[in-house]
């Protein structure tokens, strides 16, 4: 049988209050919302999703709906894990089974970045929107190796080509670049002391 809970107003999730209609429709819809989408959704996006179909859902109802999910998938024996970070939600594989996942996924394993792939990510970091030959004239040397391993890595991508002679590609960082660095947004950079 399902644990019983009550938000109070803080948020805070204590037992005894019934589940209802509607907390049990916010539940249904959240899970396979998270199932579809596969990345991280805010409690903002659930509640806009409701309003569109003319139903009125509270942040608080949609945190004691997920807080209900999250104890039920830690009840059970299921492989996948109910993850909040900063009222967003998103369904994940327990740490538990991250060995026998590896084995069937056969990951490449993660190549440390060299130098040379180094200077061009700060590069394009920094200066993006940029093309290669305004990358290379910064660095002084050819890049194309660098740009194939960052671009392989996913932690930048094309972001269209420049209107001028010969068209060249345009390089910007991606939300991966963000991710393994630990970086919120670009505005997150470090300052640099002097202009590259």
């Amino acid at each position: 049988m399902d644990k019983q809970f009550n938000v109070e107003s803080d948020g805070q999730i204590y037992l005894n209050h019934p589940k209802s209609d509607k907390i049990n429709k916010i539940i249904s819809v959240c899970e396979s919302l998270m199932f579809a989408y596969g990345d991280l959704i805010s409690f903002k996006d659930i509640q806009a999703i409701f309003k569109s179909k003319s139903i009125d859902v509270s942040l608080k109802e949609i945190r004691y709906s997920l807080e209900l999910l999250k104890e039920r998938y830690k009840e059970s024996d299921s492989g996948l894990e109910l993850v909040i970070i900063d009222e967003k939600m998103q369904l994940a594989t327990k740490s538990d089974n991250y060995d026998y996942i590896s084995l069937y996924l056969h990951p490449i394993k993660k190549k440390s970045l060299t130098q040379a792939s180094l200077e061009t990510l700060s590069i394009i970091a920094y200066k993006q929107p940029i093309t290669k030959p305004e990358i290379e004239s910064i660095r002084g040397v050819k890049c194309d190796k660098a740009i194939a391993t960052l671009l392989e890595a996913n932690l930048i991508e094309e972001a269209g080509r420049l209107d001028k002679i010969g068209k060249p590609i345009i390089y910007k960082t991606t939300e991966m670049f963000l991710k393994q660095f630990s970086i919120e947004s670009l505005k997150d950079l470090p300052v640099l002391k002097e202009d590259m």
